[in-house]
């Protein structure tokens, strides 16, 4: 999936506004300006648009993390420099602590059924032979669950 489209649906399942979308890029280590979020909320279609860099997407969601779950050390965590589905969902389930059960739930909330191994499988080192690969449907459908369990509220 595309960066653009996570920070957007995040920003839209919580209700962030502007103020809350640039605090939490600098919890993260980020010091962004509101032309550039703006930009990276911007529909792609649109002359402002710009496409959020990956190390972007992981500080922002580094900063949701602290921003949920309070800072672990002194130091802001280092980004990836290169996202995957995988390191997307693994965040979003700590920024949320997130169990098992909780995933799955919002799976079942958009009618797509995922075993516990299965499950599992996607949180494994990529060098581990049970690792599975995070499509862009299962992170889909996961985002669309956890929208129809948090804006439900």
């Amino acid at each position: 999936m595309n960066t653009n489209d996570i920070l957007r649906r995040v920003r839209y399942m919580f209700d962030f506004n502007d103020e809350t979308m640039l605090s939490i890029f600098k919890l993260g280590g980020y010091d962004a300006t509101k032309p550039e979020l703006l930009s990276w909320l911007a529909r792609d279609e649109a002359p402002e648009f710009a496409v959020c860099a990956d190390e972007n997407l992981a500080r922002f969601l580094n900063g949701l993390i602290i921003k949920n779950r309070g800072p672990k050390g002194d130091e802001v965590p280092e980004p990836e420099r290169k996202l995957t589905n995988n390191i997307v969902l693994r965040k979003l389930k700590i920024a949320l602590n997130l169990q098992a059960d909780d995933l799955l739930e919002m799976l079942k909330l958009n009618d797509f059924n995922l075993g516990q191994h299965e499950l599992s499988a996607l949180f494994r080192r990529p060098d581990h032979k049970n690792y599975r690969e995070c499509l862009d449907q299962l992170l889909r459908n996961f985002l669309d669950g956890m929208e129809k369990h948090y804006r439900k509220k």
